[in-house]
């Protein structure tokens, strides 16, 4: 087009230089009698939403354009972390590191004298206890909340909070990633309707309005360039819809519009929540469709069935002892250790946890019983004896001498060691058969996945039950019994195992040492060793 546009001025110059008279216009064509002229070309609008910003209507753009009628905000999420550490004394040092983040949230509706906003549940939420699962930036792993905050501000640089306008939780969605938070002062609502993202196409223009880096408010423009994209990353599981439009950190729960085709207004067809971090412009946003519950009646989407999860009955329990028996390897992943489920004759399950180093060191750091139940009704077990381990053997701690908050720990342990090994197995098993067909290949996929999934979310929960073997493992003074003769043999009726016989190595019992059974004891009452001639 530029040199076209140079070559007409070109040649003009020269007539005018030469004397010439320019040739006389061409006449318009007659138009025949009757006939109207043609309509002026509307914008390209197929489907419900248009793909030109030209079929925005003059209403919609004068309101947009207004400065004092904005319904987007800039969200201030707040946390104080306390960190534990010891001093060069040994006395306990309490640290607390205070964390911010920005967002965004757009006012969708007015009622009971409080205004309620929509954003992002990774915009109001931190972890109770940071984590390698749960990080947060400049807090060490391992600190706990112990205060949070939401509230209002004009931007990140914001430093006068006494205009602030204070906010709280309505209902948070973590599958969704959404919440809905409400204000009591009254805050200017979004005009337009809530759209359908299910009739969102490819080409579609969006227009997103939020405060990118907590800097300002602006609005950015882009195109949808795929209409699906299931989302399963973490905690998270809906479907969303990607966009083009360059978006940055602080957009989180931005309102995405669409144009409608009836209309010619703006529709909610989305909130902007996350972008591929090795990609440009390639941002997601959760499909409003799912969030119409969320929004009208503040209720939360149904917790999700994971892929290969089964209910733990009777015959789950039945499946997972002929997979053990059969098996030369029934071992799985638990968190950042590797477990292991041993059936026996009498049908007792016993669930053995190793340490990191395994299979250098072999020796279990807990052995649980889960004894079937009397009646295939009562569900998949119950929890037996328990055994703590170290390099000396094991040590069975009978169930009167655990108070409550360890037999709620032991039977959360047992629980999701039966539901881990289930969904393992299911993987395992589906391996041989994954490339007969794409449905076979799909759902070891899924598998995998929620196996990954779950080997993260139990990584605090073997810890745990590492630091309980570390606290209840037998001492010298204790005696120990072999790992083969718990793991193989049934109990002969009315022996305890682990009840008599000398510790493991040789050597009598300490004197007035009965054999009988101690207490548990705390951390603080494990013998340990000390600086040399100390």
């Amino acid at each position: 087009m530029v040199g076209w546009t140079v070559g007409l001025s070109v040649v003009a110059l020269s007539l005018a230089a030469s004397g010439a008279a320019a040739p006389p216009a061409a006449p318009a064509p007659a138009r025949a009698p009757g006939v109207s002229a043609p309509p002026a070309a509307a914008p390209y609008c197929e489907g419900e939403y248009a793909d030109s910003y030209s079929a925005l209507s003059p209403r919609a753009r004068a309101f947009e354009q207004a400065e004092q009628k904005k319904y987007t905000y800039c969200v201030r999420s707040t946390a104080v972390y306390e960190c534990l550490s010891y001093g060069a004394e040994g006395n306990v040092r309490r640290t607390r590191t205070a964390v911010s983040s920005h967002g965004t949230a757009f006012a969708y509706r007015q009622q009971a004298g409080e205004t309620l906003l929509l954003t992002n549940e990774h915009v109001v939420e931190w972890p109770d206890v940071t984590s390698d699962a749960h990080p947060v930036d400049g807090v060490a792993s391992g600190c706990k909340r112990v205060k949070d905050g939401l509230s209002i501000v004009e931007n990140e640089a914001d430093a006068y909070d006494r205009d602030d306008i204070p906010l709280s939780k309505a209902v948070v969605d973590p599958q969704l990633d959404l919440a809905v938070v409400k204000s009591r002062a009254p805050l200017t609502v979004m005009p337009w309707k809530v759209g359908r993202s299910a009739a969102v196409r490819e080409r579609d223009v969006v227009d997103v309005r939020g405060f990118p880096l907590g800097v300002f408010n602006a609005t950015n423009m882009g195109k949808v360039i795929s209409a699906y994209d299931h989302d399963e990353y973490k905690d998270w599981y809906h479907d969303d819809f990607v966009i083009d439009a360059l978006l940055s950190q602080g957009n989180s729960g931005s309102p995405v519009l669409a144009i409608s085709c009836k209309t010619g207004e703006f529709e909610l067809v989305g909130v902007f929540h996350a972008g591929y971090s090795r990609g440009s412009a390639l941002n997601v946003v959760v499909g409003i469709d799912q969030a119409r519950d969320l929004m009208n009646n503040l209720r939360r989407t149904p917790k999700r069935v994971q892929e290969g999860t089964t209910p733990l009955d009777a015959l789950a329990r039945a499946r997972m002892a002929k997979r053990a028996e059969v098996s030369a390897t029934p071992f799985f992943p638990f968190g950042s250790r590797t477990a292991a489920v041993f059936p026996r004759a009498d049908g007792t399950l016993l669930f053995a946890l190793y340490g990191q180093d395994f299979p250098r060191r072999v020796h279990p750091l807990i052995v649980m019983e889960d004894l079937p139940m009397a009646s295939a009704d009562e569900g998949f077990g119950r929890v037996g004896r328990v055994w703590f381990g170290g390099e000396r053997g094991l040590l069975e701690r009978p169930r009167g001498e655990q108070d409550a908050e360890l037999q709620q720990q032991l039977a959360r342990l047992l629980d999701a060691l039966r539901r881990d090994a289930t969904l393992a197995f299911s993987y395992q098993d589906s391996l041989p058969s994954s490339d007969e067909s794409r449905q076979t290949f799909d759902t070891s996929a899924r598998l995998a996945k929620t196996l990954e999934r779950t080997i993260v979310a139990h990584r605090d929960l073997s810890d745990s039950a590492a630091e309980l073997a570390d606290r209840f493992a037998p001492d010298l003074t204790e005696p120990a019994t072999r790992t083969e003769s718990v793991l193989k043999n049934p109990p002969p009726p009315g022996i305890h195992l682990g009840l008599s016989g000398e510790p493991e190595g040789g050597g009598a019992a300490a004197d007035g040492d009965s054999g009988a059974r101690r207490p548990a004891r705390t951390a603080g009452g494990k013998a340990g060793k000390g600086p040399s001639g100390k």
